[in-house]
């Protein structure tokens, strides 16, 4: 699998990946209503630089890496991870996360963090821990999921490796 840079080239993978996640409301807090330009300012947007994971020429998932906070607080990144609906289950979500981890820390992160992962997404809950993130606060109810209703929002937090000389 390769991951690199997305181009304008790819707005319509990361729209048939990215839009009806955010249409269905079960993972992200965005607004369910957004239209495709409103996805694309969203994922690709000036504050973060917006990547896609390709398999044989094909786009099977796409994430973005930001700073989480501006000013003193871009020390620690910031992910968003889609996959392709037909790409689900093969460990996508797992490499673009190391390849996020790979390059926070090449850009000078400290740490990554996650501000929202909803309670019930048990994917995400089973994966981000094996990959050295830890719980570091529940928001209780914070989310009104369209299925489950109330959803307490967990927050994961990891620190980023220093090299030393």
């Amino acid at each position: 699998m390769l991951i690199r840079a997305a181009t304008q080239n790819d707005i319509p993978s990361i729209l048939d990946i990215v839009f009806p996640v955010l249409r269905a409301g079960e993972t992200y807090v965005m607004p369910t209503d957004m239209t495709k330009d409103d996805v694309i300012s969203y994922w690709m947007g000036n504050d973060k630089e917006t990547l896609v994971a390709e398999e044989d020429g094909k786009i099977v998932g796409t994430y973005y890496i930001r700073a989480n906070q501006p000013g003193y607080g871009a020390h620690v990144a910031n992910c968003g991870y889609m996959t392709a609906p037909e790409a689900a289950g093969r460990g996508i979500a797992r490499r673009m996360c190391e390849d996020s981890l790979l390059r926070a820390k090449e850009r000078g992160f400290k740490a990554m963090q996650f501000n929202f992962v909803m309670a019930c997404n048990t994917a995400a809950v089973h994966l981000w821990p094996k990959l050295g993130f830890e719980i570091v606060g529940r928001l209780p109810g914070a989310y009104i999921h369209p299925v489950h209703g109330e959803t307490d929002a967990l927050i994961m937090y990891r620190k980023l490796p220093t090299t030393h000389p």
